[in-house]
């Protein structure tokens, strides 16, 4: 019988999660618990022999764009307010933080 779950199942999972139940509690858990395992059944007896394994439901994210090349910040507008630059490398000079 998966979807049910004893009172000292419970009782060890709560011992395991430092968790204090009162009777009424493992009583209520042991219930749920086992609602949840009948749920996970029925979705294991779904067929799903013609459908194609996908790594993410959707197919297209909001976040999805185009690549397009835009002007970009011109190099001494960047390094102006840099506190010590690289002359003619074109790149911040920052102190060293690792050894």
């Amino acid at each position: 019988m998966p979807g049910q779950f004893s009172s000292a199942q419970v009782e060890a999972l709560a011992a395991l999660a430092h968790l204090e139940l009162d009777r009424s509690e493992v009583e209520l858990f042991a219930r749920q618990l086992g609602e949840i395992l009948d749920y996970a059944d029925q979705v294991q007896q779904i067929d799903t022999a013609g459908v194609p394994p996908t790594a993410h439901v959707v197919t297209r994210h909001s976040g999805d764009r185009p690549d397009e090349v835009v002007p970009s910040l011109d190099l001494r507008d960047a390094l102006a307010n840099a506190p010590e630059v690289a002359p003619g490398a074109g790149f911040f000079k920052v102190p060293r933080v690792i050894g």
